[in-house]
């Protein structure tokens, strides 16, 4: 297994503010937002996905040398995703 990194090693090196952040609350407070979006909907719901989407954005950029081509791959859709149904929140308005 020579060349695959660890599940539990942090992707970026530092100690910043999100390094102290566990993942499971990280994951809890994204799928929060993205609920309260989507049932707010409108333009209220869009500036809220979109703000998921610029953080998502501003991850897979920042993690990107650390990652797979699937990992890579699985994030390009998510943020897609997120784009998406930012825009359709929109149109709907």
């Amino acid at each position: 297994m020579r060349g695959r990194r660890s599940g539990r090693t942090p992707l970026l090196a530092g100690d910043g503010p999100l390094a102290r952040v566990p993942p499971v609350a990280a994951f809890f407070a994204v799928v929060a937002v993205f609920a309260v979006a989507v049932l707010v909907r409108g333009v209220l719901g869009a500036a809220l996905l979109g703000l998921l989407a610029v953080a998502v954005g501003v991850l897979l950029a920042s993690t990107w040398p650390a990652l797979s081509g699937p990992a890579r791959a699985g994030r390009v859709i998510i943020l897609a995703a997120l784009v998406a149904i930012a825009v359709s929140l929109l149109l709907t308005a």
